[in-house]
């Protein structure tokens, strides 16, 4: 049995250096919800595999050479579940600027594959990667 543990490390080793393996990860209904990304003017929640991988491919194809490092798991009592921090770097096409973040990330399973995912990070720090304004949110 592949736990919410083993899936959350091979998605943060796959979501961009193997896009392939990372498709193979994810559940058809995925919903992954980006709980600052409005205020990018980003969409809140992402429901199913074709609005995760439109999203995911605009960032692969926004961010150059972007990494994951200092990764740290953390499982829950239930397999199904695990939450991560995280940090990333990598540079936007668009601007030449150096993005930097941390990410907390949970993770719920189902039938071997991930079905939710729940991110956080700090909507500022991206704005100022892309020069651009935070949103208002409203």
């Amino acid at each position: 049995m592949t736990t919410a543990s083993d899936l959350l490390k091979r998605h943060f080793e796959t979501l961009v250096a193997d896009p392939a393996a990372w498709r193979e990860l994810i559940a058809d209904d995925l919903e992954w919800e980006l709980v600052y990304a409005p205020s990018l003017g980003h969409p809140a929640r992402l429901s199913g595999r074709e609005a995760v991988e439109r999203h995911v491919g605009w960032f692969r194809g926004a961010v150059e050479d972007f990494r994951f490092f200092d990764l740290w798991v953390y499982p829950f009592a239930d397999a199904n579940g695990a939450v991560a921090e995280v940090k990333a770097e990598g540079l936007i096409k668009a601007t030449g600027l150096t993005y930097r973040q941390e990410y907390v990330l949970f993770l719920r399973t189902e039938g071997g594959r991930i079905a939710h995912l729940r991110e956080y990070f700090d909507p500022v720090r991206a704005a100022r990667a892309q020069d651009a304004p935070i949103a208002d949110g409203r």
